[in-house]
Order: C-alpha cells, then structure tokens, then sequence
C-alpha cells in the first residue's frame, strides 16, 4: 500500500489525519438494522478471541524482524509454520521464493475466499506501513472463516496468500499474473493508516506507474575544458525542473516525484551518467496513463537541451486504483457501525497506492483501511508509524475489522442472492473503466 503522502497541514485537500484534527467521519447508517448472521458473528469473535495472544506475538515478531521485499524468507518462515500448525495445507515458496498459500476446505463444493498477508518493510524505517498488522490480520481472517466453517460446517475453501514486495516490488501484480488469485472468487484484505480511532476507511486509493529514465553524456575536466562534456546530471535537474513547471497544469489530485541516482560522481568531473527515478499517480488508471503522456517529453526535452541521450522505461508492474467492491464494502460498513466503530471515505490510503489495486480489476475485491494511533506527522513511511504499528491499540483495530472481514466472507459462501449481488457490482464496475 502504501507510499503514502503526507500533506503539510491537516487543512489540505489532501484529506491526511493528524491526531490533532478535528473533523471525524461523516456517521453513514447501516445498510440494515440487523447483521447477518449474528450467530456466526460471534463465533468469528470468540475465535478471534482465542487467538489474540498467538496473534499478538506473531504480529511482533515480524515487527521485530523487518525485511525488504523479495527478501521475507524470515517472514515466509514464521507464517507457513504458523498456518501448519493450524491445520492448513501450505505451499511454500508459491510463484515466489517468498510467497506462500496456506489452503483449508471444508465439505464439498461451496465457493473460494481469498486473503492477504503482506510481509515486507521499508528501507531504513522497518514496518513504517504496518505490514505486520497487514500479515497479521490475514492469519486472523483465515482461522475464523476456518472456525466459522467448521461450526455451522459451510462448505468452501479459504486460500490466505502470502504476498511479498508491496513496497515497489508489485508482488501481488506477479501473483496475479502467475495465477495466484485464478481460484478466488472475492479477496479480502486490510490496511492501517492514520485516522480518528475506531473508524474503518473504504476509500479508493491512486494508480501508479513507475519510470526509470537514464541520461547518457560525455565526461569533461570541469574547470579546464568543460566544453568538451555533455552534462548528464544537467539533463535529469531539467527534467526535474520541468516536471516542476508541468506541475501547474496537473490536477491537485495527481502525483509526480521522484529522485536522482549517479554513478561515479565527483565535483571536478563532469557527469556522464544519470538516473531519475520517477512515480506519477492519479486518481484511475486511464487518468495516470493519460499524465504519463504528459511526463514522458519533460524527459526527453530535458536530453535535447543538453546533448545527452535518454532512455525512458515505463517499468512492468504498475498498480492501479482501488476498485472496492460496493457490495462487499456495505457488508463491512454494516458490521463495522453496528459493532466496532464508524465508516469514512477520506483517510485510509486514499493518496498512497498498492498492488492489490490490480487485484480488485481482476475480481471482486475489498481493501478497507483501518485507524492506529499515530503522533503528528506520523503518518505512514515514518519512524512514528512504524512504532504506531507495535501499539496495542493497533492490535486491537486490526482485530476488529478482521472480524468485519471474515463475516463478510461467510456471507459470500452462505448467501447466493448477496454473491450475485457481488459479481453484479463488480460487472457494472468494469463498465465505468
């Protein structure tokens, strides 16, 4: 999920929390005065219940032990043992090295609920995003669908996938294009971020793409015969710069930023080779295609002014905007104010991006977010999140919405008429693309 943005202010439009802030979520009432099958309900609750302390020292442990993505073989290890030891058929290194499935079926027939466990941190900052709540509340979803099945023995099958590389890796693009999530028929999973607490976020999130661009000169004595080179670094501080100036014709809405990197830099010599590493995001899909459209000549201009070549690489896997699922989101919404808190549509991850985007394209899906405490401009990517991500009072948000999901997807494998409501929310959703 995440590459968060964080405005200056609470005031923005970007619609960040602080902790300070006033504004709470609009209350939206329940779809219906009642839940669905309180019964079960509860039997998700007890469960759950059961499992806190195990799902607390699981949740601190990969805290603990951060791992970049691609590279959550310590990760990978702790979870498969896990989901063995509760029964469930696990394949390890599934696709991925580091990916992992953990499968459980009860009875015949019935349909497939798909899960979520990301895994992986950030550079430098550890689980700033809070993947270990994320992981965490896969394992939560799986077993109490599992408990929920066995007691009021509903047929179907659970498949908790272990999804790594989020952060810049596009793990779950790979799986999706592997055929990691060709059996489910919805996938369920969660994200925290910053937010008044005890409210649930089903808000989309920006599309991305991400783009490598090289500039290739010649190098020169810089005092003594700078006219001899052809100043690499010259041609990414103008693309740079002329992103800057674009910046005024793009909606607020978008997204472009990004960073240098060199390659045998000194001051006395000119540089011969750069790197601008650049993301642009929007709102849709077609909308960030649309910008990259728009981002791509800042670039090329940038070479010709400066007698350079350019190589400009859209790279594979960008991720796309949430489509959340309206039917499976008002299944939550309705367990959420009726049980655990309030429903909102402007925290969340709204202006961070994920790869489960791509899944919510590829079948019905549903990503809400859920609020942690957090300290002011704490928000995620930041030493004060990734500490936020450890409380007890994440722990605890975490596990309620869980309890949100995991009735959610009962109601999938119990109720034909709100499945077909499901899939019809989902064709009508593609019409809008």
């Amino acid at each position: 999920m995440c590459h968060h943005h964080t405005s200056e202010t609470s005031k923005s439009n970007d619609k960040v929390w602080h902790p300070d802030d006033t504004a709470q979520p609009t209350p939206k009432k329940p779809n219906s005065s009642e839940i669905y099958r309180s019964d079960i309900l509860e039997t998700i609750e007890e469960r759950i219940k059961e499992l806190d302390s195990e799902l607390r020292a699981l949740s601190l442990d990969i805290h603990a032990h951060p791992e970049l993505g691609y590279q959550e073989f310590y990760a990978h290890d702790v979870y498969t043992k896990l989901m063995v030891k509760h029964g469930f058929e696990v394949t390890r290194q599934y696709l991925l090295p580091t990916a992992w499935k953990a499968v459980f079926t009860h009875g015949q027939g019935g349909r497939t609920i798909g899960v979520n466990s990301e895994m992986d941190a950030l550079k430098g900052i550890g689980h700033a995003c809070g993947h270990n709540l994320i992981g965490m509340s896969g394992v939560a979803v799986a077993l109490a669908l599992r408990a929920a099945m066995e007691k009021h023995d509903i047929p179907g099958k659970i498949v908790l996938l272990g999804t790594p590389a989020e952060e810049g890796g596009s793990g779950k693009v790979v799986l999706l294009e592997k055929g990691g999530y060709d059996s489910m028929d919805v996938c369920l999973m969660c994200h925290p971020a910053p937010g008044p607490i005890g409210s649930v976020s089903l808000s989309s999130c920006l599309a991305l793409q991400r783009i490598t661009v090289e500039y290739k000169g010649h190098t020169a004595h810089a005092a003594l015969s700078p006219w001899e080179g052809k100043n690499a670094l010259d041609a990414a501080v103008l693309g740079y710069n002329n992103i800057s100036a674009l910046r005024q014709q793009l909606r607020p809405t978008h997204r472009v930023h990004g960073i240098f990197e060199g390659k045998d830099w000194a001051p006395n010599i000119i540089p011969d080779y750069a790197k601008f590493i650049c993301y642009v995001r929007a709102p849709t899909r077609s909308e960030m295609q649309a910008t990259v459209k728009h981002v791509t000549p800042c670039f090329e201009a940038a070479a010709l002014a400066t007698g350079c070549e350019v190589t400009i690489v859209l790279e594979q896997g960008s991720t796309f905007d949430l489509r959340q699922n309206e039917a499976l989101g008002g299944e939550v919404a309705n367990i959420v104010l009726n049980k655990y808190g309030a429903i909102d549509f402007e925290w969340g991850i709204k202006s961070a991006s994920t790869d489960f985007g791509n899944v919510t394209y590829a079948l019905p899906s549903l990503h809400p977010g859920f609020a942690i405490p957090t300290i002011l401009d704490g928000g995620n990517h930041t030493p004060g999140f990734e500490q936020a991500a450890a409380t007890i009072r994440a722990h605890h948000a975490c596990l309620d919405v869980s309890k949100a999901l995991a009735a959610t997807g009962i109601r999938v494998l119990t109720d034909d008429s709100f499945f077909a409501k499901v899939q019809e929310t989902f064709k009508e959703d593609e019409k809008r693309r």
